[in-house]
């Protein structure tokens, strides 16, 4: 059984045991943000481990599980924790789960995630919106064989992250009196935090916020035409902007501080869809 076949098992079982049938979007948990799967009207989970072929997470702050369930009427399938390069996987592996969900037939997905700040707009605890990213893990998910049933061999990527999804970021915030900030998001291999000379290269390059994942799923999403909208949690400041070391402990009490703000803004972006 090929990769191809392994992807649409997957998503046959999930819609075999009710999940996804009628989803209109999907969204990826980053680290800490697992808990905006709580608040879901009618939901049910499946632990990762229980779908065909699907990879688990080993890193704290994941929960490896799938929510299926409501919000603001409607239907979302919830990927609490996702699995990273860093992890020792592959870009496959990587970016099974964004197969599944465009083998499901969901077109818009967003993609979140715990994040460094770059920006002196960025600080702890802000909310940035991806309005581009720099992949610096090395790879492309869709190096190799191109399997013409996901998309085309030379997919365009110059609104990787919708125009259009964004615009509707900026007018939930506006709504709810949340401040926002818009950034380019520049993803690297990891698992070891940025020296200061590498956040200063990255600053010169344009970015706002490092982090180590995002990227690869937004590759494969726009390959197979979903339209992406990426929402970093800025929960630390870069290596070198402060004196003190990074703990991934800080990443996870930001992001329960946050919670709050998160989840009320995905709330309303999926109410506006």
């Amino acid at each position: 059984m090929n990769y191809f076949d392994h992807v649409t098992e997957a998503a046959e079982w999930l819609r075999g045991h009710g999940c996804a049938s009628t989803a209109d979007v999907a969204i990826v948990l980053g680290s800490g943000l697992g808990d905006c799967a709580d608040g879901l009207k009618d939901a049910f989970s499946i632990p990762y481990t229980d779908i065909p072929h699907w990879p688990a997470s080993k890193v704290i702050g994941h929960a490896g599980k799938l929510v299926c369930g409501k919000v603001g009427g409607r239907h979302v399938l919830v990927l609490s924790g996702r699995v990273h390069l860093y992890e020792g996987h592959d870009m496959r592996t990587v970016t099974f789960a964004m197969r599944v969900i465009g083998r499901l037939g969901i077109t818009r997905v967003i993609l979140t995630n715990a994040a460094g700040g770059i920006s002196p707009n960025c600080s702890r605890g802000a909310l940035m919106v991806i309005d581009d990213h720099i992949n610096l893990m090395g790879q492309n998910p869709l190096v190799g064989p191109n399997d013409e049933r996901f998309g085309l061999r030379f997919p365009d990527m110059t609104h990787i992250y919708s125009p259009a999804l964004r615009a509707l970021a900026d007018e939930t915030a506006r709504a709810q009196g949340l401040p926002i900030q818009h950034g380019v998001y520049v993803a690297v291999l990891g698992p070891s935090y940025e020296t200061p000379a590498e956040i200063r290269a990255f600053r010169t390059l344009g970015a706002d916020a490092v982090g180590m994942s995002t990227a690869p799923e937004a590759i494969v999403a726009r390959h197979m035409g979903i339209d992406v909208l990426g929402i970093s949690c800025i929960t630390n400041p870069a290596a070198g902007v402060f004196p003190e070391p990074l703990h991934h402990d800080e990443v996870m009490a930001t992001a329960r501080e946050v919670k709050g703000q998160f989840i009320a803004l995905l709330e309303g972006i999926i109410g506006r869809l």
